[in-house]
């Protein structure tokens, strides 16, 4: 049975579950109303709630995150404008009757960086001084009395407390690849640099119960981010960096760390081929805690209760649309707590994805998921949609995806590759498309292409690419560079032109940008040579572009580019502008208005009639 475009895009989901400081009560975001806001449950000993969970934010915009205070029933969240990323910080009372707000520059941004464990104080960054740099603060919640307790020259971000709320660990990204950590001593303003290192590294920690030591993942002098630890030094006035012991390297990445102090309890995901391992290990003796129940996806530990007992999980898998878990830590067992609504869509509908390798120009193998159709049969050659990640430093994985199964169930195959410079498959593989490499990584798209037609899935001048921000650019380089194998583009958020982006980009980001993609200076010829913009005479293909007026990351001007230069040349193509949006589309009602025009476009393209019109699939 077909299903709308509305019935998919009002798939409900839940996410980030945090605990109230008895762990008897349960916040988390959720979609209900059309965009996130903070909602709660209560959420007994056994996990089932006996309850409708009850709103507790009621704003237009979306809600970005939030945390419970660990000592008090309250909690803090952000929110921002017209998808601006300007966040501002909040704190609101567990019933969600007070509601005050904690930083006022709507020109700034403000990244949550953690309560205090004696629940008096939070911790953040914020670029309120100058665009460019990040600072620390410390905020006294009932106050309000703020602190800069550490002046920024870079890119600079708050990991965490430490168990005495004496310090501070802080980090600052060089680039997405390339990170240090400090401790901050809160009372003098000393810092040590914990991870002094050359070339690039990725550093990610928590602190052990007692303080004295951190747990990390890490990619120093190796290929994966493995798991190590480093004992703190006694007196910050030590001048030799504590040395990194690291474990032996699982082979795939290992990531978001989490402890436990009451039960002392490290948790740790596991990347494999991009499906999550989830693991829960005591401290004392090592053992690992089973964990039974999740579906085989992606999943987040996002909290555990004060007293350790069970931790907040969110569950995203192809057929299960994002929802928070509790898993018991005594017994292993897990209980779905939200049940977010698959707006009368039966479970059955959704699609799991077969994962494929094929080789590329240089032999190098990509990993890719294919979704097809529930109606293919044997032998049926297929209209694919590419869908290309963004980032460039991202990864698709098996997660729901309301628009990749909308294509699916419309009779269109979904091909999803993770193309040199994915993260999830090394540090080596991350860096292929560095600087002069970035066109290989758009080859890697048409020898996808290629190797579907090679397998009988699909016909030459049936394939469509798709992409959004990072993933715009590849569906603009993809249809400059290999200009006759795609029928149809949809660019959603994406870059134009290397040279106006980074210097319309947000100030805070430029610096970050650079050092991925090349300097305007040194550069320039490089990145004049690979911006689709200087090559737009040689696209074919229809092209739909989507973009946010508000958006902060990729200015509108880069879409409004590749429209005008397309217009010019009688290249057919569609523009869709939404006013109230940023990098993305996060309200429903843009989300609807686009997708299904999105659909209409490529049935247009993909082949005459449209499917509605013949009533024929792909």
């Amino acid at each position: 049975m077909a299903y709308s475009i509305a019935r998919y895009l009002n798939v409900r989901s839940a996410m980030a579950g945090t605990f109230r400081p008895d762990g008897r009560r349960l916040a988390f975001l959720t979609d209900i109303t059309g965009t996130h806001q903070v909602w709660a449950v209560d959420v007994p000993p056994n996990g089932q709630p006996t309850s409708w969970p009850e709103q507790l934010t009621f704003f237009k915009e979306r809600v970005l995150n939030v945390t419970y205070s660990p000592v008090t029933d309250e909690m803090i969240f952000s929110t921002d404008v017209g998808g601006n990323e300007r966040a501002q910080l909040f704190l609101l009372s567990g019933d969600g009757q007070h509601l005050r707000q904690l930083t006022d520059a709507p020109q700034a941004i403000h990244v949550f960086g953690g309560w205090s464990h004696d629940g008096r104080n939070i911790a953040y960054s914020s670029n309120v001084r100058e665009p460019r740099v990040f600072d620390v603060y410390v905020i006294d919640v009932r106050s309000g009395e703020t602190d800069m307790v550490y002046k920024g020259d870079g890119w600079f971000y708050v990991v965490d407390f430490s168990p005495n709320d004496r310090q501070l660990l802080i980090g600052k990204a060089y680039s997405s690849f390339d990170q240090d950590l400090w401790l901050l001593d809160l009372s003098s303003g000393a810092t040590q640099l914990l991870t002094p290192h050359q070339g690039s590294a990725r550093f990610e920690a928590v602190f052990a119960p007692d303080g004295r030591r951190l747990y990390l993942c890490s990619d120093l002098d190796r290929d994966f981010l493995t798991l190590a630890h480093v004992d703190l030094p006694l007196s910050m006035s030590e001048s030799t960096a504590p040395p990194l012991v690291f474990r032996d390297s699982l082979g795939w990445d290992v990531s978001s760390l989490a402890i436990a102090p009451q039960a002392e309890f490290l948790a740790y995901h596991v990347n494999a081929d991009g499906y999550t391992r989830l693991i829960v290990e005591s401290l004392r003796d090592g053992a690992v805690l089973p964990l039974a129940g999740l579906p085989a996806g992606v999943c987040e530990l996002s909290a555990f209760s004060v007293d350790g007992s069970r931790a907040a999980v969110t569950v995203n898998a192809p057929k299960h649309n994002s929802d928070v878990w509790i898993a018991d830590l005594s017994s292993g067992e897990t209980r779905q707590v939200t049940r977010s609504s698959r707006a009368g869509i039966p479970q059955a509908a959704f699609v799991e994805p077969e994962l494929i390798r094929y080789p590329s120009f240089d032999g190098l193998r990509i990993a890719g998921f294919l979704y097809r159709p529930p109606t293919a049969r044997p032998g049926d050659k297929l209209c694919v949609l590419f869908m290309v990640h963004g980032g460039p430093e991202g990864q698709t994985r098996p997660a729901f995806g309301p628009i990749t199964q909308y294509f699916v169930n419309r009779g269109y195959a979904v091909f999803a590759p993770n193309v040199r410079g994915s993260t999830g498959y090394g540090k080596r593989f991350a860096h292929l498309d560095d600087v002069e490499k970035r066109m290989d990584s758009v080859a890697d798209l048409a020898y996808g292409a290629r190797y579907l037609v090679e397998q009988g899935i699909t016909d030459p001048h049936r394939i469509a690419v798709s992409g959004g921000s990072y993933g715009g650019f590849m569906v603009l380089a993809a249809l400059t560079q290999y200009p006759d194998l795609w029928a149809a583009g949809v660019d959603i958020v994406g870059i134009a032109n290397f040279l106006t982006f980074l210097e319309n980009t947000g100030p805070w980001r430029r610096d970050l940008r650079i050092a991925e993609y090349g300097d305007p200076e040194k550069d320039r010829a490089l990145l004049e040579h690979i911006s689709p913009i200087n090559h737009v005479d040689r696209i074919k293909a229809p092209l739909l572009v989507i973009h946010g007026a508000n958006d902060p990351r990729v200015p509108v001007g880069e879409a409004e580019q590749i429209v005008a230069a397309l217009r010019s040349r009688d290249v057919p193509v569609a523009y869709l502008r939404y006013e109230d949006e940023g990098h993305g589309l996060s309200k429903l009602a843009n989300r609807l208005d686009a997708y299904a025009k999105m659909a209409d476009f490529l049935d247009q393209y993909m082949y005459a009639e449209g499917i509605e019109a013949s009533g024929k699939r792909c």
